[in-house]
């Protein structure tokens, strides 16, 4: 037992900071991790800068996802050595997270790191990356296929929508990427993107029904976008909805859903079953491109956190940020 090198918001109301954690203070569970890599995602900004009250649990170690290398292990399913990755289940709001050398949670929340993928690929694709194949998924099986028209994909140039649209354009569907950064355009087309609408579009409130544009949507943005695309998803459509960046309220009638039979499919990261996981990451080890990956990614430091957990906040951020952790 010793300290390691973690960030920590040590009490309600008091700001988080850099320094060392007692291992002999880690939280119950069966699996020990030395944490290699992390990210950024939104809940992260907002538990770093006390924006939200995401984190419920004092002393914590922020940071809701991390891929790294088993120390120690009483669950069956894993052993010393093996890479794993985890997403949620409360990381980072009521157990101690990502942003430490070592966490100890229950194996049951574990998945392992796919064959042919680094801990650092892990944490470019992020529980934004896993969050986007998720929506993807929740699409195909609803039954949105390549050849059914354009899927608009909202908060375009963020972790999500970057993602979303690589995987997408991977699988030969035709994505308009919604943005409120005009800069962006080059980058999103890069990742396959081949039509930019100005989020203001979507940014006002939504008709009870729009013209019909797309065949379905990714949305990570919610209130009047969400609405927007909804009214202007085409008859059978679906969208699958993971955020709220611009807020939790749904200004919409019900008319998509009784006059056009769109549908709107909710997608959960944080307490996803097990075997939707794997599928997910399986996914994304052979459905994302991993040049885009490269791409789309930039890497940091433990401290870079702080400067860049308010800039996620004002959707001042590109693509995926790791963060080196151990």
């Amino acid at each position: 037992m010793g300290k390691f090198k973690a960030i920590v918001v040590p009490e309600k109301g008091q700001p988080a900071a850099l320094g060392e954690f007692d291992e002999a203070a880690l939280m119950d569970g069966d699996v020990t991790v030395a944490v290699e890599y992390s990210t950024v995602n939104y809940k992260d900004g907002l538990a770093i800068t006390g924006k939200a009250p995401v984190v419920r649990r004092f002393p914590m170690i922020p940071g809701i996802d991390f891929a790294g290398k088993v120390e120690s292990s009483s669950h069956p399913d894993f052993k010393a050595g093996d890479s794993v990755i985890i997403n949620g289940w409360g990381t980072g709001e009521t157990h101690l997270g990502a942003y430490g050398a070592k966490s100890r949670v229950k194996g049951g929340w574990l998945v392992k790191l796919p064959q042919g993928m680094t801990s650092r690929e892990a944490m470019a694709i992020g529980t934004a990356g896993y969050t986007a194949m998720l929506c993807v998924i929740a699409l195909e099986k609803y039954g949105v296929k390549p050849g059914d028209g354009p899927i608009v994909v909202t908060g375009a140039a963020g972790g999500v929508g970057s993602v979303a649209i690589a995987i997408l354009s991977k699988l030969g569907y035709t994505i308009a990427a919604s943005t409120g950064r005009a800069a962006e355009a080059d980058y999103l087309k890069s990742l396959g993107a081949s039509e930019i609408i100005d989020r203001a579009e979507f940014s006002q409130p939504a008709k009870p029904l729009g013209k019909e544009r797309f065949a379905g949507g990714v949305d990570s943005v919610g209130s009047h976008t969400l609405a927007n695309v909804l009214s202007m998803t085409k008859y059978g459509g679906a969208v699958a909805a993971c955020g709220l960046a611009a807020g939790m309220d749904l200004p919409a009638s019900v008319a998509p859903f009784i006059l056009r039979g769109v549908s709107l499919l909710g997608v959960d990261s944080v307490m996803c079953p097990k075997p939707r996981r794997q599928e997910a990451w399986a996914r994304l080890a052979t459905d994302l491109d991993r040049k885009k990956l490269a791409a789309m990614t930039t890497e940091i430091p433990l401290e870079g956190v702080f400067e860049i957990a308010p800039k996620i906040l004002a959707g001042q951020v590109r693509g995926r940020t790791v963060v080196k952790v151990g």
